[in-house]
């Protein structure tokens, strides 16, 4: 059996990737991370053997369709601190990823495309001006951790309350109002964090939640 593939470019201050990245079609994880990029070629979609793919801490204003032919991406898409509003339809057909990051970015409504993919066990969307998580979030009926932090809800969708392996909800920092009562069926939950949120009334059910064990932080 040949050894893995890993290309490891971090921090190299590319400004540009090399055209000789995308002939490496066997290539496992990429990481490109933190190399000034303001674009990445639809070439990408070449490299059909990718699980970790890194592009993090660039200047990404939007993304290749072709990112959607990496269906072979069950680790890691790292897509953080960059200025994307948005991210191509074609990653709703990543069915296998399992961690998504695209904190740091300047999406104001949640892509459609990440209710897709349907593997997901962490999605971290930290520091965006999201103001709409879509009722298509229940698709993401294997999401263990849902990252929220300073962005901008004031509400959550009823549809939240599908999520019914949630573990996770970090909410520091939105301007909340309301808290669907959904949120105290989640079997699983064990962790809720309010930290810097203040709601016009703090809803009774969160010391029956406490009760049971979840951890609510205020």
């Amino acid at each position: 059996m040949s050894e893995p593939r890993h290309l490891n470019l971090w921090k190299q201050r590319l400004g540009r990737v090399p055209e000789s990245v995308w002939e490496q079609i066997d290539l496992e994880t990429l990481v490109l991370a933190d190399n000034d990029l303001t674009e990445v070629s639809a070439r990408i979609g070449h490299l059909k053997c990718l699980r970790m793919l890194d592009l993090g801490h660039n200047d990404l204003q939007a993304l290749p369709e072709s990112l959607g032919n990496l269906d072979g991406l069950s680790d890691f898409l790292y897509l953080h601190d960059n200025r994307l509003i948005s991210l191509p339809a074609s990653l709703a057909r990543l069915k296998r990823l399992r961690y998504l990051n695209i904190s740091g970015n300047l999406m104001e409504t949640l892509p459609e495309c990440v209710c897709g993919m349907r593997s997901l066990i962490e999605l971290r969307a930290s520091d965006n001006p999201l103001t709409i998580l879509p009722d298509s979030i229940w698709q993401l009926a294997s999401l263990r951790e849902l990252h929220l932090r300073n962005t901008k809800f004031k509400y959550l969708p009823d549809a939240i309350m599908e999520l019914q392996e949630l573990r996770q909800i970090d909410l520091r920092g939105t301007p909340l109002e309301y808290l669907p009562p959904g949120l105290a069926k989640l079997p699983r939950l064990e962790k809720v964090d309010l930290r810097w949120v203040n709601m016009r009334e703090e809803p009774g059910w969160l010391t029956a939640l406490e009760a049971r064990g979840c951890v609510v932080y205020r």
